[in-house]
């Protein structure tokens, strides 16, 4: 197990994912995790991540010096490497010339960290303000660049090691074969990190845990919660009742498509609740966002405890929580600021006296697809783009009506066909549409219209947290606006989001 601890880098979810994409397990912590806690962990190595702070102000971020103590291979990344220098005696300081973007390193010494690179001068990605001014004590220049005198080091030993820039970010093309090297030569770790032995710990696990208990888990019909529930369902079988919660503001024929697959695909026990006409009255006459999400997932709560009070013997709450969202409550910052409520079912266990069951907490979302391949689940509902809990409500700016929620059922499943029929959709993370809250002078058969405009939405991301508007070819937006005007009854306008994120949000609410 490798352990990455943070200290507030906007990559340092990426140099997980590179590590995990190596075969090799890791976890991520806050820079200040006690060392009786790592030791605990048992790591094989650790990262120190990088981070906007600088190693020599007065509240700067440190880790408990116990940490360089331990025995065990410590990379540091940019920040991570001022904290090594710093500790050991070397000297960090500001830049003349910060250096943030593509630099070429020269390699000097031929160490383990860099061992069988093609080459010797090194495209990398630098993002830092400071560099090391001066080497500690038995430390020793591993590369160097224009601007960066030290671009990396290492000790005499072998066991610590620094970079200047960082190479989990794809901008530096060779950054995974020195991770690998770090893993591999200099921490001996083994590639053993794959579904197939985390379906059958998880199962072990789930099993000693829930003994002859029942389970309840809230499904969506969306990538997470059905592979928790089909890991559940495999884990203890009978013991697991599922519940579908129809707000109606689902896709179109969204919860038949979700109950017959799940039922016929995996044999759940299924229980369906129509409370759609339950949340349109809710929601009659709100228009912001925040307080839609609030009513939505305060209204999902109270009809899924109703539901869930029914059974019997329940004790557990099966939920999808991924690894973003993990790291999230206990990053460097601790939890962050609202960005947008009703993520996840928060709330659930309190009001219901249930213990938490999270069997997807270490997972990515790509790892998340690749388990529901291993357990069977077909690739279509495995590879589904990402749908909001608040449903269509979230992609309905403005007022929430059945008739608004018709003609966006429509335009969505029009966006969907469109999308797979031009070999799109997999390339794509979402692709949907937004009914604005604007009407729009046109003209249909020689007669003047005001009616509505759909905005379409269609980005390319790894994980979501970040996300590239899609160059869609001007055919395939066209073939949209077109069926979108003429089959969709109150639309006349469409328009293309060509926003990223950030700034802009995946959603518009």
């Amino acid at each position: 197990m490798i352990l990455i601890l943070d200290f507030g880098s906007q990559y340092t979810q990426l140099i997980a994912r590179r590590i995990r994409e190596l075969r090799v397990y890791c976890e991520i912590h806050p820079f200040n995790l006690p060392a009786e806690d790592i030791l605990r962990r048992r790591p094989q190595g650790i990262i120190l991540s990088g981070g906007p702070a600088s190693v020599y102000d007065r509240e700067a971020p440190l880790p408990s010096g116990e940490l360089f103590a331990l025995g065990v291979p410590v990379l540091g990344i940019c920040y991570g490497m001022g904290v090594i220098a710093q500790h050991f005696g070397g000297r960090v300081s500001a830049a003349r010339e910060r250096e943030y973007g593509p630099a070429q390193i020269i390699i000097s010494d031929d160490s383990d960290l860099f061992a069988q690179l093609a080459t010797s001068s090194l495209q990398v990605w630098m993002s830092h303000g400071d560099r090391i001014e001066s080497l500690p004590p038995g430390f020793r220049i591993l590369a160097h660049s224009s601007n960066s005198p030290i671009a990396a080091f290492g000790d005499r030993e072998g066991k610590f090691f620094g970079v200047q820039f960082h190479p989990e970010v794809a901008h530096t093309p060779q950054g995974k074969e020195i991770l690998a090297n770090f893993l591999f030569r200099i921490c001996a770790a083994s590639p053993d990190w794959n579904m197939e032995n985390f379906v059958e710990r998880e199962v072990r696990r789930i099993r000693k845990r829930v003994g002859s208990a029942g389970v309840v888990c809230a499904l969506s019909g969306g990538v997470d919660s059905t592979v928790t529930a089909a890991l559940v369902h495999r884990a203890v079988g009978d013991q697991l009742t599922c519940v579908f919660v129809d707000n109606g503001l689902l896709r179109q024929r969204e919860a038949t498509r979700v109950m017959d697959f799940l039922t016929n695909a995996f044999h759940f026990c299924i229980r369906r609740v129509d409370a759609s006409q339950l949340f349109l009255d809710r929601l009659a006459g709100v228009e912001d966002p925040e307080q839609k999400r609030r009513i939505i997932g305060n209204t999902f709560i109270e009809v899924f405890e109703s539901e869930a009070r029914r059974l019997s013997n329940v004790q557990f709450l099966a939920q999808g929580t991924l690894y973003p969202d993990v790291i999230e409550s206990v990053s460097f910052k601790g939890p962050s600021a609202t960005i947008k409520s009703h993520h996840n079912v928060g709330g659930l266990p309190e009001r219901m006296h249930l213990e938490l069951l999270e069997p997807l907490r270490e997972l990515f979302k790509d790892e998340v697809r690749e388990l529901g391949t291993v357990l069977g689940i077909p690739h279509e509902i495995v590879h589904r783009h990402p749908f909001p809990g608040p449903g269509l409500a979230i992609r309905m700016i403005g007022a929430v009506t059945r008739e608004r929620i018709t003609i966006l059922q429509r335009a969505d499943a029009i966006v969907d066909e469109e999308i797979r029929a031009a070999g799109w959709y997999e390339q794509l993370w979402q692709a949907f549409a937004v009914l604005l809250p604007v009407k729009t002078v046109g003209v249909m058969g020689d007669t003047r219209t005001y009616e509505n405009v759909i905005a379409v939405r269609a980005v390319q991301s790894v994980d979501g947290m970040t996300a590239d508007w899609a160059r869609l070819p001007a055919e395939v937006l066209a073939r949209i606006s077109s069926r979108l005007i003429n089959e969709v009854q109150g639309i006349n306008r469409v328009v293309y989001d060509i926003s990223s994120k950030p700034p802009a949000t995946i959603e518009w609410e």
